[in-house]
């Protein structure tokens, strides 16, 4: 009975530390590796270019830049020109 309740506790905080990251809060950083195995827009856990294409290397893999950075100034109004 305690195997179960101590799984059935363990499974629930895992779950509730999964909920606590939101697909935004994720999506930061400015460049993403982007192929056939990552789809678009792929993974944006690089925040400098050079550390997006060190992952890519090697693969079929390319970077590009995030679409919510680069679009996050068109949604709060701010025009750089």
């Amino acid at each position: 009975m305690r195997r179960l309740l101590f799984a059935s506790l363990s499974a629930t905080a895992l779950l509730a530390g999964f909920a606590a990251i939101s697909p935004a809060s994720a999506a930061q950083d400015r460049f993403c590796l982007q192929g056939r195995a990552w789809g678009y827009p792929g993974n944006c856990q690089y925040s400098t270019y050079r550390q997006c294409q060190a992952a890519a290397s090697g693969t079929d893999a390319g970077c590009g830049i995030n679409p919510a950075y680069a679009y996050a100034r068109q949604r709060g109004g701010y025009s750089r020109y």
